[in-house]
């Protein structure tokens, strides 16, 4: 086992290369690290100060650096007990879409309701919306948060909650419409995890228990930056929805062989298809942007820059690997289409496409592929067909299936 050093590069913690590469740097980076994170990780230290925090979200959310290989890595350098807490954290993503993928009408009611929400603001609620998206509440944690978002695309964990809490119940705002928010900035944006982690706090993911942003916890772990914080709700109710949202079986999408003529279809959901697929045997490449769909808004620049540089990446990866050269296509169902019928595809091979944005947008491709003669084929890894079978109720049922399911990997634990 190895010892922690003091001191963590500075350039890991402010460097957004969209690249496999970059992300596997800032692995190894955080790596010794792994072991102190338990202790360390709900302090919110500062956008000058990510030291405690890995930051691999934006890797990981596109699976340019995959959840295995993150916690590979740190069963490999310490015992399991050491580096529990970052196994769980990088699980609890693994949580949040497997669940939605039970409760895929989750994501469709929160889509349907953004634009509701929106309507149904008026006079002083729309003013603190407003105020809100500019950081210019007079709330000095919540406005240094939401500048933070809007300036860098990343906010540590604990302070979106405190943010997403102080939303909800001191400012009293639809919780749809500060995830909506959130989609847009986050570089790391997820359907899964911020749908859910948003229904989190507002007590609708766990009915009945909710996240109440206190002064004193705020002050504690962010080191007293910004002093007391005055006027947050202090014993607000938690939101009820009155139903809980209806389950469903695990999709078992067709797994691609290339048997057939095959167009590989890389999106943001997996930027790493070249691991597993022999993409060598695909008659086009293609790479589509989607992150335009997040929200009626669209994505942040910033957001947006990273899928297309992270799309690019992954095509280049692939066509080290044998794929053909890939082009930029257009995001509607007939331009799709037309691309894979005029190579001579006759079906589409992409990674696991769970809930959220992308899926939407494939699923609306259907009469498209259907009329070209298409089939839509989709990878879906080891690791979320072992873990997402877990993901029915609350964390603990995955939390307890762990250490057992890790070994079914072939992982230490």
């Amino acid at each position: 086992m190895e010892t922690e050093p003091k001191l963590f590069p500075d350039a890991l913690q402010t460097e957004w290369t969209p690249t496999r590469a970059a992300g596997l740097a800032r692995l190894q980076g955080f790596a010794p690290r792994m072991g102190r994170y338990g202790g360390a990780r709900n302090h919110d230290l500062g956008p000058g100060d990510r030291s405690n925090v890995s930051m691999l979200s934006p890797w990981l959310r596109r699976r340019m650096v995959t959840e295995r290989e993150a916690v590979e890595t740190a069963l490999g350098r310490f015992a399991p007990s050491t580096v529990e807490k970052f196994v769980q954290e990088v699980l609890w993503r693994t949580y949040f879409k497997g669940w939605l993928e039970h409760r895929p009408s989750v994501w469709t009611d929160y889509v349907a309701g953004v634009p509701r929400d929106l309507d149904a603001l008026a006079g002083s609620e729309a003013l603190r919306l407003s105020e809100a998206e500019a950081g210019a509440t007079g709330l000095a944690p919540f406005d240094a948060w939401a500048r933070e978002l809007v300036g860098t695309g990343y906010l540590h964990n604990h302070a979106r909650m405190w943010f997403a809490s102080i939303w909800i119940f001191t400012l009293g705002l639809p919780w749809r419409l500060g995830a909506a928010f959130f989609l847009r900035h986050l570089r790391d944006a997820d359907p899964a995890s911020n749908t859910c982690s948003w229904r989190w706090v507002a007590g609708l993911h766990t009915p009945g228990k909710h996240y109440v942003a206190r002064s004193s916890n705020i002050t504690k772990y962010t080191g007293g930056r910004f002093g007391a914080v005055h006027g947050l709700a202090k014993e607000p109710a938690p939101l009820d929805e009155g139903v809980s949202p209806p389950k469903r079986a695990l999709r078992a999408p067709a797994r691609p062989l290339f048997e057939a003529p095959t167009a590989l279809l890389i999106l943001e959901e997996d930027c790493r298809l070249e691991e597993d697929l022999p993409v060598g045997r695909a008659v086009a490449t293609g790479t589509l942007a989607l992150s335009h769909l997040r929200d009626a808004a669209g994505a942040s620049p910033a957001a947006a820059a990273f899928e297309v540089g992270a799309l690019a990446d992954a095509a280049s990866r692939a066509e080290t690997a044998g794929a053909p050269t890939a082009s930029s296509l257009t995001a509607t169902p007939e331009a799709l289409a037309a691309w894979a019928r005029d190579a001579g595809a006759e079906r589409i091979a992409t990674g696991f496409v769970p809930t959220g944005w992308a899926r939407d947008f494939l699923d609306r491709c259907a009469p498209a592929f259907e009329a070209a003669g298409l089939t839509l084929e989709e990878r879906r890894r080891d690791w979320d067909a072992a873990f997402h079978p877990h993901a029915t109720a609350g964390f603990f049922k995955v939390k307890k299936a762990i250490p057992g399911t890790l070994r079914a990997l072939g992982l230490p634990a």
